[in-house]
């Protein structure tokens, strides 16, 4: 059974989901000079509420960039997510997103030398806000956010660890 982007299968005897649309995921870990952590909230219809998120998005998920490298999706999903260029991008690790549902796996980036080049918000139809949530006075931040309704992408958790990392 599929969707236009999703579709079940069933392999071993176990029903999972794959994504036909697109090569990948990228998340992009991205640290100010100031020590700000650049995260995104939109809203996801999914969870019915705002999430927040470290910058992420499919690789290859159009006709006119099926070859896309990860790297370039990453530079990309940056941009077109918060507006920022970074002067070079790393590898990190892969994870899997949630391996009792889906074989999708997601390539987690550390951008380096930020400049704000554009405002952000996203393409087509996105409503992406930008935070700049200080890496010092984060889990205040975050505390915050809950209590404003918001929820946390996982996503979000391994970026914190990943940033800690790079600042130490």
């Amino acid at each position: 059974m599929g969707g236009r982007f999703l579709s079940l299968v069933e392999r071993e005897g176990w029903e999972f989901v794959t994504r036909h649309s697109a090569a990948g995921v990228v998340a992009v870990v991205a640290v100010t000079e100031q020590s700000e952590l650049v995260l995104v909230e939109e809203f996801r219809v999914p969870v019915g509420r705002m999430c927040i998120s470290i910058p992420a998005g499919l690789a290859g998920d159009g006709e006119d960039n099926q070859d896309e490298a990860f790297e370039a999706a990453a530079e990309r999903e940056l941009l077109e997510e918060t507006g920022f260029s970074a002067s070079s991008i790393e590898l990190l690790s892969h994870s899997p997103t949630s391996p009792g549902l889906t074989d999708e796996v997601i390539s987690f980036f550390a951008a380096y030398g930020l400049k704000r080049v554009a405002e952000g918000g996203g393409v087509d139809n996105e409503q992406i806000v930008v935070h700049l949530a200080p890496m010092a006075e984060l889990d205040e931040w975050l505390d915050a956010r809950a209590a404003e309704g918001c929820v946390f992408d996982t996503k979000l958790f391994a970026g914190i660890y990943f940033a800690k990392k790079l600042l130490s």
